[in-house]
């Protein structure tokens, strides 16, 4: 027969639950440590996922410079993408991903910002993916960007692969590359206003009319015949 405190020992023990293994990445800590100290106060935040990714953050004036770093020091030679996102809520409200528009309904419209893995402060950033194809490692970098026509560096003395996204950027997002050997749209006409992409940019044409949905097509020759035929049939 067992004691009293034996029991409750074995109660413990089976109360207490197992914590879970803590999971690092020396590889990627290293290189946060790195490169925190080479920006200085450039750096704002990161973020790793072991074994798997990295983000970083660092500061409009740290764009270039970070570049730089990525592609002399840690040879991250493979330029992937570099975009912008505008985490400004729509100002028409959330019945524009609607397959049709509700005009009669009240436009509920968000105000808070979210910016995701490694956080922000603004409305713009600028988003860039370089990668290192000898030891496997990518970082993905993330800048706040200044006001509501932002200009940044641009990156193409160190990637020249940046070149057609930066102009794709300026051309839907309104924002600017200094020093940008040809900084002319990609798609839309010279003397078109506005971009495309800014959440403040109006969707006249969904404001106007339905969205179009399934599209009548033309059935090929023999396409309904059955159907004709189960019709005759029954009448």
């Amino acid at each position: 027969m067992s004691s009293p405190d034996t029991n409750a020992e074995e109660i413990v023990e089976e109360s207490i639950e197992p914590q879970e293994e803590l999971v690092t990445d020396e590889k990627r800590e290293a290189f946060i440590g790195s490169i925190t100290q080479d920006l200085g106060s450039g750096f704002v935040d990161s973020h790793i996922d072991p074994e798997t990714d990295v983000w970083v953050r660092v500061t409009q004036e740290a764009w270039l410079e970070t570049a730089k770093i990525l592609f002399e020091k840690h040879g991250m030679n493979f330029f992937s993408f570099l975009s912008a996102i505008d985490w400004k809520p729509s100002p028409f409200g959330r019945e524009m991903d609607s397959a049709i528009d509700d005009l009669d309904d009240e436009v509920i419209v968000e105000t808070e910002m979210e910016w995701g893995i490694s956080g922000g402060e603004k409305r713009f950033q600028l988003l860039a993916r370089v990668h290192n194809p000898s030891t496997h490692m990518g970082v993905n970098l993330k800048a706040d960007l200044e006001g509501d026509f932002p200009e940044v560096d641009t990156w193409t003395p160190v990637y020249p692969g940046a070149n057609w996204h930066e102009r794709e950027v300026k051309e839907m997002f309104g924002i600017s590359f200094k020093n940008h050997p040809n900084m002319v749209n990609l798609y839309l006409p010279t003397e078109f206003e506005g971009h495309p992409l800014r959440k403040d940019f109006p969707l006249l044409s969904r404001r106007a009319k339905p969205w179009p949905g399934i599209v009548d097509v033309e059935l090929m020759p023999g396409e309904g015949d059955d159907e004709a035929e189960e019709l005759g049939e029954e009448t």
